[in-house]
């Protein structure tokens, strides 16, 4: 009798567990400048194929836009090839002669990856580059609905890898998934560590499989524009719509919020409509919050990653040609206002601040709701100002750049990563940009640097 989805899915997972282990072994004590040259030759495998790969995609989840996954995939290739190349994660990595003390960097073992639908092939990149530059295997659980394009881009470089030496295994995907597949996956006894980027009910399942978890929260992210920007309203202006409408608003890194200083909301408002912003009026915001959102406090799947115009339809009110993002005017922020939430489409909340102090209380507010940890942008020329927003409680404060461009560590020198820790604040082990040093475990050999009989004589024993 053939078995349900559910057992297929579970026996799946075992056998990629097993497999994933007994390659593991092989490739332990393989050359790093071998793991190096395989990291380079897989990152530049994608590059051709990153259109193509982005156009999967977007064909089989239905989210975002062909040519911002092109650029997702070459970042996750290019961008984090380029910053694994200069760091060493395996073998010594340092040693202090005066304290007599020398880290070792070895590897976690399997690595169980599980795939966000925002980001299906982008994020297997990121992931499986990560995992072997830290000498690892890894078996990637993509989301259910992005099971072929995910499948496609772990061929692509395990083929690679293979053909330069890797263990048959060392690289896999799931192709039968189910939640209990996954889970399977993540609890099995040949799984070292879990690197969780998805939704709430995902990361709370990998951080109860009894497993050490990397996870990521939601990212409400706010961005506070001070009244020194003015010189500058237009380019802010466009930073934030370019952020904001970048892949239909799929990361979670890109804007959620704009909160201007009274002397600058005119004009900020101004140039937010010559970048392609559409300010909605009160009702459709309404009727757009009803499309985005369920009655459960939760974003409509079907309405993540879609375009302006797509979600206007949705809402029956009729936008511009060639708008990119869509705003509306708020004053308050919790449930009652839907659109104060995180929104995974290009659609944005604005709010005019009273003063400098009362717009840094509304970011705090914005990331306390719904994105505790995650990011926060401030566009401001005033050294002081940008002291005091950096007590709003999120792991990355970016200063005059594009959230997602900034988060990711690409127009800043945060670490390349598509994977962005949100800490304690929302149940994250780090608030680290996650990158193949956390991959690994770091071994220390520490000689005697002292007399071990004075504790003796310290302590009057």
């Amino acid at each position: 009798m053939e078995m349900d989805a559910d057992l297929r899915s579970i026996a799946a997972a075992r056998r990629c567990a097993e497999i994933a282990f007994e390659a593991y072994r092989q490739f332990l004590g393989t050359d790093p400048a071998h793991i190096d040259a395989m990291v380079d030759a897989m990152a530049r495998a994608i590059e051709p194929e990153a259109k193509r790969l982005g156009q999967l995609a977007v064909d089989e989840t239905g989210y975002g836009n062909v040519e911002d996954k092109r650029v997702k995939n070459l970042f996750n290739a290019l961008s984090i090839a380029d910053y694994l190349r200069d760091i060493k994660t395996l073998g010594m990595l340092w040693r202090d002669d005066a304290t007599k003390i020398a880290a070792f960097g070895e590897p976690m073992g399997v690595v169980a990856a599980l795939i966000p639908v925002t980001n299906p092939t982008s994020t297997i990149i990121f992931k499986i580059l990560s995992a072997i530059k830290a000498g690892n295997a890894i078996v990637c659980a993509p989301h259910p609905r992005g099971v072929k394009c995910g499948v496609e881009t772990v061929r692509i470089m395990a083929r690679v890898a293979e053909q330069m030496g890797a263990p048959k295994g060392l690289i896999q995907c799931l192709e039968q998934v189910t939640i209990q597949g996954t889970d399977e996956l993540m609890r099995h006894r040949r799984t070292s560590v879990v690197m969780a980027t998805g939704g709430p009910a995902m990361v709370k399942a990998a951080y109860s499989s009894g497993k050490p978890t990397l996870a990521v929260g939601a990212g409400n992210v706010p961005c506070y524009v001070h009244k020194s920007m003015a010189s500058d309203i237009g380019e802010v202006a466009e930073m934030v719509v370019t952020s904001k409408c970048f892949d239909y608003g799929t990361a979670c890194v890109s804007e959620q919020a704009v909160i201007a200083d009274p002397e600058i909301a005119r004009d900020l408002r101004h140039e937010l409509k010559l970048k392609g912003a559409y300010f909605c009026t009160p009702a459709e915001a309404d009727r757009l919050a009803k499309v985005i959102f369920t009655a459960k406090q939760a974003m409509d799947p079907e309405k993540v990653g879609q375009s302006p115009q797509a979600l206007a339809d949705a809402a029956d009110f009729s936008i511009p040609p060639r708008t990119r993002i869509l705003i509306s005017e708020e004053s308050e922020i919790g449930w009652h206002r839907p659109l104060s939430a995180e929104k995974l489409n290009p659609v944005l909340a604005f709010y005019e601040a009273k003063d400098s102090d009362h717009g840094i209380e509304l970011a705090q507010n914005i990331a306390k709701f719904e994105g505790w940890g995650h990011t926060s942008v401030i566009h401001s020329n005033d050294p002081q100002i940008v002291a005091k927003f950096a007590l709003v409680p999120t792991g990355r404060i970016l200063v005059n750049t594009p959230g997602i461009m900034g988060g990711m560590g690409y127009s800043t020198d945060l670490e390349p990563s598509f994977m962005l820790g949100t800490g304690t604040w929302s149940g994250s082990i780090t608030s680290d940009n996650v990158t193949a040093l956390h991959l690994i475990n770091i071994k220390r050999v520490a000689y005697q640097s002292r007399p071990w009989r004075d504790i003796y004589d310290q302590y009057g024993i």
